[in-house]
């Protein structure tokens, strides 16, 4: 697979993109390909990693936001961050059933199930949601606080999306394909 951005080699990467690739090695172990495409720009790669920080300090729980992540990432089509979110998410708790249904915006929980529709909604529709989405999913539990943390999490995961539609980054997690439930088109 060509890339159409570079994938950054830790080991002579330097500077800011260096500190932060050495945070994320120190946190997870290792530094997934999206975090080395990202460091080709140090301020895309802050924001983003700022960006998760200030999520896991929010109202939803980490098992939550990787449904949510998956939701998205299947609405976008993105193969990798589908990968990612799906062992992701079994680290956080979710079952590979769960994972799938995600996907779907289908949750055990009516609540949950509520913001994984929204989020989608948010997604394909790129943020043109009706008064009746809104009003659905608040009548499903989700205050305005809330509402707003799943715009940010469209947000967040719609960047990494994106970017790695771009830079056709190569996926370094068990492979999980999109297509099955997503009804966007290119």
């Amino acid at each position: 697979m060509s890339t159409r951005i570079e994938t950054l080699n830790p080991e002579t990467t330097t500077g800011k993109s260096k500190e932060l690739f050495d945070a994320v090695q120190n946190k997870l172990g290792f530094i997934p390909n999206l975090i080395k495409v990202f460091g080709n720009s140090p301020t895309t790669l802050q924001t983003y990693l700022s960006l998760g920080e200030l999520l896991s300090s929010g109202n939803f729980s980490n098992k939550y936001r990787e449904q949510l992540a998956l939701a998205i990432a299947e609405e976008n089509a993105c193969n990798y961050c589908l990968s990612a979110h799906t062992a992701i998410g079994k680290m956080n708790g979710l079952t590979e059933e769960q994972a799938e249904k995600s996907r779907q915006g289908i949750a055990e929980d009516v609540k949950d199930q509520a913001g994984l529709q929204f989020a989608k909604a948010i997604t394909k529709n790129r943020g043109q949601v009706s008064t009746e989405a809104i009003k659905a999913v608040k009548a499903a539990g989700f205050n305005d606080s809330d509402v707003l943390e799943i715009v940010l999490n469209v947000v967040s995961n719609t960047l990494t999306n994106y970017v790695n539609h771009i830079a056709e980054t190569e996926i370094d997690f068990p492979v999980v394909e999109t297509g099955k439930y997503t009804v966007t088109t290119n």
